[in-house]
């Protein structure tokens, strides 16, 4: 993850640095030459180290009084809180509310046709092709695909990986070939993945790494066979009671499974596999659903469980890791004494509620040795080095301790890391990056997973660094397309996740997963002089295609069409025509796209918060422009609120299908640019309208000059506003539609429009989050679709039998008429003749859909956060 530093909690330091600036600003010998996304990050660590430094009490209540405050000093916080608020604001969502979508897609007909799957390529995040200035072509992580937060290996060459929301897949070669298995569950994200001693596959669904509330489950499945197998939603174990929850890790101890959930600790049998879970631990239960705090803004947050460790000599002795990431009260560690849960205080291991945060246990397989990683919120809040509270030991094995450190920050960057700048070193996502593995073999081996792979064979007294971040700052890199990461060797993606020992015809490897998919190398594998792993296999072969796409567009290219999409931590990826493998010609996150429909070398793309580069080349580079800078093909164009931090973390940006040069970006303005792709400064657009200070863009549209834009401010529940203004671009006629908070159009998160190409006054838009059912807020009213003709100063539901689920993107459908529109589960439509809706095709996997688009063959185009780009012709 290329860090944008936002504001954190009122404890926290307040370090807000636009990545503009840090592009601008970048400096110091070794960056000279190296990709932006590089310099950015050591920029960056740079201005966190000097801003903490300079950090007064005085500046601090000034910032909170301003109302600068946030979750987190990193950017995966900021996605997981703004994807969060879309869906839950103005209130918080009720449990049962997908289960309820999920059933009432199940109802509805299909439209004839099927589905065509683009992206089912490699995706080769070090094409050589593509070794421009903001590109990270030759940082080493190679092939790639989405995040994976679950793992688990047998001894036969079976591996089997759950994606964040792209579901389970297995391999049996030991990694790649990958089969999809979980294809016919409501729920595809992934929270934990684990063989029980039966050979039995568990699935825990809701991904916990952020934390947030963004990727909820509908609880845990088994599957019996899971050689051959698939997941159906008859193998859930338990009924309701998990749904729309996030869960971290399932443990087996003795004959019962513990889940880590957000609403507490849960078990149930191993061998009586019907009846429901059991809540058998809560901190504060009056914050859980239907308690009498449940609509308190902390209420997510307030009964987190993390992990969970038994005692090797007496199973029935367990230890519950509990707390949120940046502190509570009830953060710490739980044992059962005499019937109820009480804080203990594990000898060593620090305890108190400013230590523990997110905790991961791993123990040998004969329970002589223990192993954590404890995130600590005091470091979260105080150090702008890293947020880890640092790697221990209980050599006895026993939860009780005594614990030892085995690895705090500081010798984990002298260990081989690329992570040696005070203000981003070993850590610093502590929070979101963890895994601990110990070897099954060898009780003092040990991987250990933040945002590198860190390795230990001597129970924690030296490391190595098998996995870096990425090889641009060592010696041995250089930008020499010929050659994949210079004269350094493959690593890892950066940002771990998961992990697993496995073995095939009697080897042994160990698997990692980490937001750019899984990789393999043997368990005792080779390293050079600086404990870099020379054996990495990538297993990301585009068999599993869960890439995360925020958005798609595409353009003309060699008698064909070139396909653009952004990712959440890949960049950009291009699949041109005649392609094998898709390449990245930008680095980072990948936030909005926009393709010249005319030429699709013309692209313009976002990394966050609206900072916009442009190419006219599809960014090919040979990374010439590394000796002379003048060469570099792109270029980058932020309007002035990606400077100011006034905009969404994915901010909207769109252009007139009637005219390709006449762009829309909004963030706190509503932004300008009739230059189209021939646009080279920042300083070239123009401001048409400001939306109001706390207001930024969720959706903007254009079409024969008259311009959407929705907004939203507070965007969370505490306060949540929203709004839509409307004018030209000319400049003229600028107002905020009346919008009452129980008026037509539901007091929810405005999350797309499209206006219709030859009547401007004809306009359709959709509403995220869920009707007043599931939603308790002010005005959360109900539908997802409304139309007007009259440019938005009326408005008719259009939503009818339409699932109650959150809409993400929404498409008139030019020619034949009709609506399409984009969900959390989904593509719906509905033709021009009646009020219908149907689902759109047949072959699209569940998963959530976050933009349309046509392309210039007419199909639609359809970026998915979990599978990849899809598309359909509705014109058959």
């Amino acid at each position: 993850m290329q860090p944008r530093l936002v504001a954190v909690a009122a404890t926290a330091l307040i370090l807000v640095i636009s990545p503009t600036a840090a592009s601008a600003s970048a400096t110091g010998s070794d960056a000279a030459g190296r990709p932006m996304q590089y310099r950015n990050l050591k920029q960056t660590a740079a201005d966190r180290a000097a801003q903490a430094r300079s950090f007064s009490s005085k500046a601090k209540a000034a910032a909170e009084a301003d109302g600068e405050e946030g979750e987190d000093p990193e950017e995966i916080a900021e996605q997981a809180e703004q994807w969060a608020e879309a869906r839950s604001a103005p209130g918080i969502v009720a449990p049962g509310a997908y289960s309820a979508a999920w059933q009432q897609q199940q109802s509805l007909p299909h439209t004839p046709g099927s589905w065509t799957h683009v992206t089912n390529k490699p995706y080769n995040s070090d094409d050589p092709r593509y070794r421009d200035i903001d590109s990270n072509s030759s940082g080493g992580s190679g092939f790639v695909t989405g995040r994976v937060t679950g793992l688990a290996a047998d001894n036969y060459g079976y591996v089997y990986a759950g994606a964040a929301n792209g579901g389970v897949w297995r391999s049996s070669k030991g990694g790649g070939h990958w089969q999809p298995i979980s294809e016919k569950l409501p729920s595809p994200s992934t929270g934990d993945l684990r063989l029980d001693p039966r050979g039995r596959l568990w699935y825990a669904t809701g991904e916990a790494n952020t934390s947030a509330t963004s990727f909820v489950g509908t609880g845990v499945y088994v599957l019996s066979n899971p050689r051959s197998g698939t997941f159906t939603p008859g193998t859930r174990v338990g009924g309701t009671e998990l749904e729309s929850t996030i869960i971290r890790k399932l443990r087996f101890i003795g004959n019962t499974v513990w889940a880590a959930t957000s609403s507490g600790a849960w078990t149930h049998s191993l061998s009586n596999l019907h009846g429901p879970w059991t809540r058998v631990f809560a901190p504060n239960p009056a914050f859980l659903a239907g308690g009498a705090s449940a609509a308190d803004p902390s209420a997510p947050y307030k009964n987190i469980a993390n992990d969970f460790a038994a005692d090797p000599k007496d199973p029935s002795k367990v230890i519950i890791a509990a707390g949120w990431r940046s502190g509570d009260t009830y953060n710490g560690f739980y044992t059962q004494v005499g019937g109820t849960w009480q804080r203990t205080t594990p000898a060593g291991l620090p305890s108190g509620p400013g230590d523990v945060g997110l905790v991961t246990f791993a123990a040998a397989s004969d329970g002589s040795r223990l192993y954590a990683i404890e995130q600590s919120p005091t470091q979260l809040a105080t150090n702008p080095d890293s947020a880890l509270g640092g790697i221990f030991v209980s050599l006895s094995g026993s939860p009780a301790g005594p614990w030892t450190l085995a690895a705090d920050y500081h010798k984990l960057a002298a260990s081989g890391s690329a992570l040696t700048d005070p203000g981003y070193m070993p850590g610093i996502q502590a929070w979101y990056n963890q895994f601990l593995q110990v070897d099954p073999a060898n009780r003092d081996h040990v991987w250990a997973g933040l945002e590198e792979v860190f390795e230990t064979t001597d129970a924690g007294a030296s490391w190595t660094t098998p996995g870096p971040y990425w090889n641009f700052g060592f010696p041995c890199w250089n930008i020499d397309p010929a050659k994949q990461t210079g004269d350094c060797h493959q690593t890892t993606h950066a940002d771990q996740h998961s992990v697993a020992v496995g073995r095939d015809h009697g080897k042994s490897y160990v698997v990692v997963g980490d937001d750019g998919g899984a990789y393999r190398r043997p368990v005792r594998g080779q390293a050079d002089a600086s404990g870099h792993a020379t054996d990495w296999t990538s297993l990301n072969d585009g068999s599993m295609d869960v890439l995360q796409y925020y958005s798609a567009d595409a353009g003309r290219d060699r008698h064909g069409l070139a396909i653009s999409g952004g990712l959440q931590d890949n960049g950009q990826s291009i699949l041109r025509p005649g392609d094998r493998v898709m390449g990245s010609n930008f680095g980072g996150d990948g936030g909005d796209t926009i393709v010249d429909p005319a030429n699709g070398c013309n692209i313009a793309e976002e990394y966050v918060y609206l900072t916009i580069w442009v190419t006219n080349n599809c960014a090919v580079n040979d990374g010439s422009w590394t000796e002379n800078p003048a060469l570099a093909t792109s270029y980058e164009v932020a309007p002035p609120d990606a400077d100011d931090g006034l905009a969404r973390f994915i901010a909207p940006i769109t252009q007139d299908p009637r005219n390709s040069k006449v762009w829309i970006a909004g963030g706190q303005h509503v932004w300008l640019n009739t230059l189209g792709y021939a646009i080279r400064s920042g300083e070239q657009w123009t401001s048409l309208a400001d939306l109001g200070a706390g207001h930024v863009a969720t959706a903007v549209a254009t079409s024969g000059g008259l311009v959407y834009a929705g907004w939203c401010g507070p965007c969370n529940n505490q306060g949540f506003t929203r709004g839509i203004a409307v004018g030209r671009t000319d400049g003229t006629g600028w107002h905020q539609l009346t919008l009452p908070v129980d008026g037509t159009l539901p007091n929810r998160y405005v999350s797309g429009f499209d206006v219709d190409r030859t009547n401007p006054q004809h306009v359709v838009v959709s509403i995220n989050g869920f009707s007043r059912k599931w939603t308790e807020g002010p005005g959360a009213g109900v539908g997802h679709v409304f139309e007007s003709r009259d440019a938005g100063e009326h408005w008719t539901d259009i939503s009818g039998n339409l699932p109650d689920i959150p809409a993400n993107a929404i498409r008139l459908v030019p020619g034949i008429g009709g609506v399409a529109v984009g969900t959390d589960s989904g593509v719906f439509f509905r033709p021009p003749w009646g009020g219908t809706w149907y689902t759109l095709g047949r072959g699209l996997p569940t998963t959530t859909v976050t933009q349309l688009k046509f392309d210039p063959y007419g199909r639609l185009l359809v970026a998915t956060h979990g599978r990849g780009i899809w598309a359909f012709s509705l014109h058959r």
